[in-house]
């Protein structure tokens, strides 16, 4: 039986095999992105290459990529879905395309040297053709010469396969690879477009071939670009033949662990299942999210939001198997073991991973009391037989974690109601929302390479130079978000900076605007850059040959761009604001002002 260790060494050596060079994976926490929480699939951190910018590994690459999606949160349980994941990826930057990556993809699915899946059990589907484009014959053809019969081609519409970044921009359609699993079809029409379980997808190659212009209307593209995707959580329950993903080796010890824990048995019944998948998943979210070289730590906004909601939905969950505090930290030493051969990061910051579970489970203790005592407050209002209301039970779940099952079985203790619909809807309104603003996930962001955005790019480089000329080499750059107005930078210093102190580092980086300075990129090979004295944001993660911006004097640091060509282009740097982030993280935010 094939391991995941073992899959991710085939898929990363096959594309070296057919000249693809092989790139690290980049941080789950996206880089100068407003417009994501988190890297949410293999393509993200090279969006730029993808519009055009050339790569310095050149134009064939291949890596394995951290992910995390939170808008399929409540569906983690099931079978196949999952808050972090890895993506195996592998990119044509104008070189090859439709014809070799279907080729491939087949090749390694099926050949005996590599996975050596049965081709009986491929379906496929490509993009069915409107009045934007045509039909994708050439792919669904191409499909064919490789075996897979016209009944397992299905064409969808838009909706299903095709991809684009943003409102406008490169985009093209997708044939998608999807394993038949043994569930029987829902209706005689049942095809890869069905949620019914029958098809699972592993495989997404999309062929950006077209630019959508502002106006709605589509033009074909120079450059034509490859992007796959293939999931290896899923992959790796195909290939080890269990029927989900939580019975694979990446989640059998921790499901294990769990069940030594609570003294309960997997699989006892559905609800004891669906709460131990969802405890192993969050967890091992969690672990990467504080693991990882931009690690986070809980808080009440962005990221550390969404991983405070994961650690408490741990507890909340792990309540109903008699769960301790203390627990979340024993299980992530698993999921540590596990990966510690893929992402040393997570060895490398194992206490920080311990403490900071530690933490939020007994501040979520504390937490459920004022949530107990909140519901106290609302029952004794009421008499027997009133309803509580949809929107106070929601609350109660939003905000002390209580999960409506819980609030309906203390109701009915107190002989009240619960509007169960009512919390439905406001849970869904929630949702909705939620969606909204995952679903900008490559509005602007990467894909946004605008003069501004490229001007505030360059003042962040001067920026992170001048609080390390000020506060010395501790200075570590721990993450930014720029849009075209403004932008935001994360940094490790312990205190709050004073007033003249901000006033001193901007005058620094505005010394260095006035000096006009040519800001020079070189390609050089990472250890020459480092030795150069280039300072990059955790470097190691950079592949062989790296791109080093210079502001002589003031700045050397590797970066993937875009930048600003003089310091004299970027107008006045002003300080709006300075913050805490997190524990030891401080944020600057500030503008450039163009007279």
């Amino acid at each position: 039986m094939i391991s995941s260790s073992e899959l991710r060494e085939k898929y990363l050596q096959f594309f070296k095999e057919k000249g693809h060079a092989v790139i690290p994976s980049a941080s789950i926490i996206p880089e100068n992105d407003p417009t994501v929480l988190f890297t949410p699939a293999g393509m993200h951190p090279l969006v730029p290459y993808l519009l055009g910018e050339p790569h310095p590994e050149g134009a064939r690459l291949c890596d394995v990529q951290k992910c995390i999606r939170t808008i399929d949160i409540d569906e983690v349980g099931d079978t196949s879905h999952c808050t972090f994941f890895e993506m195996l990826g592998n990119w044509s930057l104008g070189d090859y395309f439709k014809e070799e990556s279907i080729k491939w993809s087949y090749e390694f699915l099926t050949s005996d040297k590599w996975l050596n899946l049965d081709v009986t059990k491929i379906a496929i589907s490509v993009f069915e053709g409107d009045d934007d484009a045509p039909r994708d014959e050439v792919s669904a053809g191409v499909w064919q010469e490789c075996g897979i019969p016209k009944e397992r081609i299905f064409y969808l519409p838009k909706k299903n396969n095709w991809w684009i970044a943003g409102d406008a921009g490169p985009c093209g359609p997708d044939t998608e690879i999807f394993i038949i699993t043994d569930k029987e079809p829902c209706s005689p029409e049942c095809s890869p477009a069905c949620d019914c379980g029958r098809y699972l997808e592993i495989w997404n190659n999309v062929f950006m071939e077209y630019n959508k212009k502002p106006d709605g209307t589509y033009e074909p593209l120079k450059k034509k670009n490859v992007d796959t995707g293939m999931g290896l959580d899923r992959t790796i329950a195909v290939l080890q033949g269990v029927s989900s993903v939580y019975e694979t080796d990446l989640f059998a010890p921790i499901i294990k662990k769990i069940e030594d824990l609570s003294g309960v048995n997997y699989g006892k019944d559905p609800e004891t299942t669906e709460a131990m998948r969802i405890m192993a998943d969050h967890i091992r979210t969690a672990t990467f999210m504080i693991g990882d070289e931009k690690g986070i730590t809980p808080s009440n906004v962005d990221q550390g939001y969404v991983l405070r909601r994961l650690i408490r939905r741990v507890v909340r969950h792990g309540a109903k198997l008699s769960w301790e505090n203390g627990n979340a930290w024993k299980i992530a030493s698993v999921v540590i073991d596990i990966y510690k051969d893929v992402y040393p990061e997570l060895v490398e910051n194992k206490s920080r991973i311990h403490d900071e579970l530690n933490k939020e489970e007994a501040r979520f203790a504390k937490t459920l009391q004022r949530g107990l005592r909140e519901f106290e407050k609302v029952a004794s209002e009421m008499a027997e037989g009133d309803t509580i209301d949809g929107q106070t039970a929601f609350h109660l779940y939003d905000t002390y974690g209580f999960p409506i099952e819980i609030t309906v079985e203390m109701a009915e203790e107190k002989g009240l109601k619960v509007d169960t619909n009512g919390f439905d809807e406001a849970f869904r309104e929630h949702q909705e929302k939620s969606s909204a603003g995952a679903e900008q996930k490559f509005k602007g962001g990467l894909a946004d390479s605008t003069e501004a955005t490229s001007h505030l790019h360059t003042a962040t480089h001067l920026l992170h130079a001048a609080l390390r000329n000020m506060f010395g080499d501790t200075v570590e750059q721990k993450g930014s978000n720029i849009t075209a107005e403004r932008m935001r930078f994360d940094f490790s210093f312990e205190r709050k900076i004073e007033p003249d102190e901000l006033k001193e580092l901007e005058d620094w980086v505005n010394r260095a605007i006035e000096a006009k300075i040519p800001v020079i990129m070189e390609e050089l090979p990472v250890d020459k850059a480092k030795a150069q004295g280039a300072i990059g944001l955790f470097s190691s993660k950079y592949g062989n040959t790296v791109k080093v911006y210079t502001i002589e004097g003031y700045s050397k640091e590797i970066c993937g761009g875009p930048h600003a060509s003089n310091t004299a282009d970027l107008g006045r740097f002003e300080i709006q604001k300075e913050q805490s982030s997190s524990a030891g993280v401080r944020r600057i935010k500030a503008v450039l002002i163009k007279d």
